[in-house]
C-alpha cells in the first residue's frame, strides 16, 4: 500500500470519527417513555360518500391532542379537521370513530377495556359535525353502539340487554330485560361465536330505521370455566365464564325482532333449517325484509333465509 492511499484512509476513517461523535446525544428517561423514537403509523383510512376525499384519525404528540382530519386523495393534502380533542373538555383521548350514514355525526370511543380477542366495553360520544355539540351516549360502559340509518338513533348492548338511545330527545330506553351474565346474552355474541365466527354485534337496525333483529343466547347449560386473574391487588380475582370444550353444549340461540313503533318483540322460527348456529344477520334494502345465515353444528352445510318480519313467513 502507497503513502498517498494510507493518507487518503486515515483521512476518511477520522472523518467517519468526527460525524459519529457530533451525532452522539444522550437520550433522557422522558424520551424514552414519551414515544419520541416510536414509528409514525397510519389509522384506517374511512372513504368519503363523495369519492374524493378520505379520513384519518391522528394523533399529535407535542400537544397530545386527537384530530380526525380530512384528506384530498389526488393531492394526498389535508383539507379540513372535522374535530380536535384541545376543543372539547370531555374528551381526552379517542380510540376509534364511526360515521354516521349520511356523515352529519361521529360516533367516538374512548377509555376502551377488552374483554376477549374483539370485544370491549367503553365510553361513546356522538359528535354532530355541523353544530360540534358532543354529547355522551350512555353513563355506563357499553358494548357495539351503531347509528340507525338516518343517524337519528343508536343502539347498543349494557349487561346482556338492548338499549335504544334517541339523539334528538335524549331519551334511552331498554328493550330487552331477561340478559343476565353467564345464563342470557341479547345481540352480543358469546365466547364461541366471537372466537369461531368473528363478530361481536349480534343486532341490526333495518333500512327505516323502525325494527332491531337480534340473537339471542341462552349459555344455562354450557359448562362454566375459571380463571384466576392477578393484578395489583395482593389477592388474585376469578373470572367464570361460559366455555364449552369439545363434545360439550354450546348455547342455544333464537332470533328475535324487536318492533319500535309497536315496542313488540316477535320470535322468528327457523326451527325447519340449520339452526345449531346463526353465524349472520341482515337486513335488506326492504325494511320487512331480514336475511339470516343458518349453519349446523359441523358447519359444512349453511342455509341463507329470507324472513317477512312482517308476516314472519320466509
Amino acid at each position: 500500500m502507497n503513502k498517498k492511499l494510507t493518507t487518503r484512509i486515515l483521512v476518511l476513517f477520522l472523518a467517519a470519527i468526527t460525524s459519529l461523535s457530533a451525532q452522539q446525544k444522550d437520550i433522557t428517561l422522558e424520551e424514552i417513555w414519551s414515544g419520541t423514537f416510536r414509528t409514525k403509523g397510519l389509522d384506517v383510512l374511512r372513504s368519503l360518500k363523495n369519492g374524493k376525499e378520505y379520513s384519518v384519525l391522528n394523533y399529535d404528540r407535542n400537544s397530545k391532542a386527537y384530530s380526525i382530519d380530512v384528506y384530498n386523495y389526488k393531492s394526498g393534502d389535508k383539507v379540513r379537521t372535522l374535530l380536535n380533542s384541545q376543543d372539547l373538555d370531555q374528551l381526552t383521548r379517542i380510540s376509534s370513530y364511526e360515521f354516521s350514514n349520511d356523515e352529519s355525526k361521529l360516533l367516538l370511543a374512548t377509555n376502551l377495556n377488552q374483554i376477549y380477542r374483539r370485544s370491549a366495553l367503553g365510553t361513546y360520544y356522538v359528535y354532530d359535525i355541523k353544530s360540534k355539540m358532543l354529547s355522551l351516549v350512555s353513563d355506563d360502559k357499553i358494548q357495539e353502539p351503531t347509528f340507525n340509518n338516518d343517524g337519528s338513533k343508536i343502539a347498543y348492548g349494557f349487561d346482556n340487554n338492548l338499549y335504544v338511545r334517541d339523539l334528538n330527545s335524549a331519551v334511552t330506553s331498554q328493550f330487552t330485560k331477561d340478559g343476565k351474565k353467564n345464563h342470557i346474552i341479547n345481540g352480543i355474541t358469546d365466547w364461541v361465536y366471537e372466537e369461531e365466527f368473528a363478530f361481536v354485534r349480534a343486532f341490526d337496525w333495518n333500512a327505516d330505521g323502525t325494527k332491531i333483529a337480534y340473537i339471542k343466547f341462552d349459555e344455562t347449560q354450557v359448562p362454566e370455566f375459571s380463571m384466576d386473574v392477578y393484578g395489583k391487588e395482593l389477592y388474585q380475582t376469578q373470572q367464570v365464564f361460559k366455555y364449552p370444550k369439545a363434545g360439550e353444549s354450546n348455547a342455544d340461540v333464537f332470533l328475535y325482532v324487536y318492533d319500535l313503533e309497536t315496542e313488540k318483540t316477535s320470535n322468528i322460527d327457523v326451527s325447519d333449517y340449520n339452526n345449531y348456529y346463526i353465524p349472520r344477520i341482515k337486513w335488506t334494502k326492504n325494511s320487512d325484509i331480514l336475511s339470516a345465515q343458518l349453519t349446523n353444528r359441523n358447519q359444512n352445510e349453511v342455509d341463507l333465509v329470507f324472513v317477512n318480519t312482517s308476516k314472519n313467513t320466509f
